[in-house]
């Protein structure tokens, strides 16, 4: 019997499976994908795919080290308002959750959704206390569809490695992998909870910045709610204007306030766009914390280290930094390397910061790192989507206001209140004293490499930069020259075997003779894809 229930539910699994690889198919085919792709095709792809593929897409905008800028910006706009789930549904949602009739919680609920996205939507609502709150309802069987589409999705990612090739110019597992860590962390109200209380006790001391306070006795794992904001929308000059507000210097503030994020805190909103930022009684209020970014100590001192060569036009620096944020995933041609961050520097650094854009200066940084195979976490990737964004909305609302400027001070002002003169002296020290040991020991080591050389036993390892591609090319043609050589000595071989009458015979052949016809143009088949691909 349960053997019989297995099975069935094996087959369910896979009659979904198979549905919904059809309805993938069939989007393709109706957005004509043989013909041609273009940035704006693939949005509207992505958008008809569905909710997990709307997640992907946000993703693999904030991932300039596997697309082009083009792309990048395309997938930006992809759609957060989808179509609202009905009021029934919500209601159904609610009362699953407290298991009770939602009337008993809250005194009235809007029927009309403030924000509908692939994950949730939000509605405006009233205590039985009468405070005003904001319910954000996930929608029913979300992780199931999400789960599904990233294993058909693994799937066709393990496949194109194998028929394409693409493994090590993009990792697509380590894509989805990241992008449903993401979905997970946004599926999980709990989460994002935590996140709003860690958000509002690093910002504390700040007085112009909050976020939502969270009803922690209401909230779950499908049901977030919080405290109702009925600030203004960021971009409401009108209104703005109207309470006496300054746009600069609440740019400004904005601007400060980001920065503090990622330098000081290494814990930044890592969607930062118009709709998520509010201003009420005179301090911008953050919201929709579900998707955040974290920094390590070490990123941050590497884009510190970055920003610095960029002020003093150090090609060398900068290369150690892009080095630092990066991982490289094969050999770096550091010849190369240098010349493109050279052409980096010659094309920013020239510029005052008040001209300089963050947001392309990042992409540019993140086209080396893609060009040269170096991939960055999810954390870098992040930071690259968020500075993009709120420079964005910064050129917007106040264009007077340079973020960068904004963000070179605070890297200076961060430099001089980290730094310790005593600990710095202390390091002098422990250096000083290494070095100095180090020279003590030179005679001793020359006079060994010397005794050595005299005897024959010295050996000399040379690596010579840029000659990887010419040794790589070598190889690959001899192989071919091994393949051509073995599929023409089959071919003779069995030819003469063929004139012979050996046993077992097919279709009056020898089967050893068939045999080695058949290996022969498998080698040759295989010789032919290798060339034409090599073009």
């Amino acid at each position: 019997m349960l053997d019989s229930l297995k099975i069935k539910k094996d087959s369910e699994g896979l009659n979904t499976s198979t549905k919904r690889l059809r309805e993938m198919v069939g989007v393709l085919r109706r957005h004509d994908l043989m013909h041609g792709i273009t940035p704006e095709k693939i949005r509207l792809i992505i958008e008809d795919l569905g909710p997990t593929f709307v997640k992907l897409g946000q993703i693999m905008s904030m991932r300039p080290d596997f697309l082009p800028s083009e792309y990048c910006d395309e997938l930006t706009k992809l759609q957060t308002d989808v179509k609202p789930m009905t009021f029934d549904v919500v209601q159904r949602v609610i009362e699953q959750e407290y298991g009770s009739p939602w009337q008993k919680i809250f005194a009235s609920i809007d029927e009309h959704a403030l924000g509908s996205a692939s994950i949730a939507q939000v509605h405006r609502a009233t205590l039985i206390n009468g405070d005003d709150v904001v319910i954000k309802v996930q929608r029913p069987g979300i992780y199931d569809v999400m789960s599904k589409d990233i294993v058909l999705l693994k799937r066709a990612a393990a496949l194109l490695n194998v028929v394409g090739g693409t493994k090590g110019v993009i990792d697509f597992d380590m894509v989805l992998d990241e992008m449903w860590t993401i979905a997970k962390q946004e599926m999980d109200f709990m989460m994002e909870a935590g996140h709003m209380d860690e958000f509002r006790q690093l910002n504390a001391s700040e007085r112009y910045i909050e976020c939502p306070r969270v009803n922690h006795r209401l909230t779950t794992p499908r049901i977030l709610v919080m405290e109702y904001i009925d600030g203004l929308r960021f971009d409401d000059f009108k209104g703005l204007r109207a309470k006496g507000y300054d746009a600069d210097q609440l740019g400004r503030r904005l601007g400060e306030n980001y920065v503090k994020q990622i330098v000081e805190d290494g814990y930044f909103h890592a969607d930062p766009h118009l709709g998520n930022i509010r201003v009420r009684n005179g301090k911008i209020v953050w919201l929709d914390l579900g998707m955040i970014g974290r920094m390590s100590t070490h990123d941050r001192n590497a884009l510190r280290k970055a920003m610095l060569a960029l002020a003093d036009h150090d090609a060398y620096e900068m290369k150690s930094a892009v080095l630092a944020l990066g991982l490289p995933k094969g050999r770096v041609d550091h010849t190369r390397l240098y010349e493109d961050i050279d052409v980096l520097i010659n094309k920013y650094g020239d510029l005052d910061f008040k001209s300089l854009q963050m947001g392309e200066l990042t992409h540019q940084i993140m086209n080396v790192l893609r060009t040269h195979q170096i991939g960055i976490g999810p954390g870098l990737s992040m930071f690259a989507r968020g500075v993009l964004t709120i420079e964005g909305v910064m050129r917007r609302c106040c264009p007077d206001v340079s973020f960068v400027e904004i963000f070179a001070v605070s890297l200076q002002m961060n430099f001089r209140k980290n730094f310790n003169w005593r600990a710095e002296l202390d390091k002098f020290k422990r250096d000083g004293y290494v070095i100095l040991k180090k020279t003590m020991q030179l005679p001793e080591q020359i006079s060994d490499i010397l005794k050595m050389t005299m005897s024959g036993q010295t050996k000399v390892n040379l690596d010579i930069t840029g000659s990887e591609e010419p040794i790589r090319r070598i190889d690959t043609m001899v192989n071919k020259l091994i393949l051509g050589l073995i599929s023409s000595a089959l071919l003779l071989a069995s030819s003469v075997i063929c004139t012979t009458q050996m046993t077992p015979r097919i279709m009056e052949m020898p089967l050893v003779g068939l045999l080695g016809y058949l290996a022969a143009l498998v080698l040759c088949g295989r010789l032919l894809v290798d060339i034409i691909r090599g073009k």
